[in-house]
């Protein structure tokens, strides 16, 4: 189990911290874990998550990667962007209050660039998604934003 506090790892705020733990994370993939709690953002009125929060879950697994990479190598916790998926498939339409879920994130691609792939899996009690998840985190994000703001460029 990593102790790092989320926030710390995460370019997201309060209620936008989605999952509840990194279990574990190696150079090449992460663990984490979540227990669905009713009256999120994005619950539904029973308390459950729609399935295509599981892409929101699988992005947020490998933000979190990149900060627990970024934390170990004593560098800045930067922002980065999904891209796009490929291939979300999942067994359920929703994830029920309670549920506890596992998300896996193995990557498969990253350039010098900022571009990777990963991809993901996400588990629970019955439940199963899947997905490979499109990624960009470019070099000096801050820079980067900056430039896409002014309406010169």
């Amino acid at each position: 189990m990593i102790d790092w506090p989320l926030a710390e790892l995460l370019p997201h705020a309060g209620d936008m911290i989605l999952i509840d733990q990194v279990l574990s994370f190696d150079e090449e993939q992460i663990h984490t874990c979540l227990t669905v709690k009713p009256g999120g953002l994005f619950n539904r009125a029973d308390g459950s998550l729609p399935a295509w929060v599981g892409i929101e879950l699988m992005a947020q697994s490998v933000a979190a990667y990149a900060g627990c990479r970024a934390r170990k190598n004593g560098e800045a916790v930067e922002l980065g962007f999904l891209l796009g998926t490929r291939k979300f498939e999942c067994n359920v339409d929703g994830f029920p209050a309670g549920a506890e879920l596992t998300i896996h994130g193995l990557r498969s691609l990253e350039d010098d660039n900022g571009m990777g792939v990963f991809e993901c899996h996400l588990t629970g009690d019955g439940i199963h998604a899947s997905a490979r998840l499109n990624v960009f985190r470019p070099p000096q994000a801050a820079n980067y934003l900056a430039e896409s703001k002014d309406p010169t460029s």
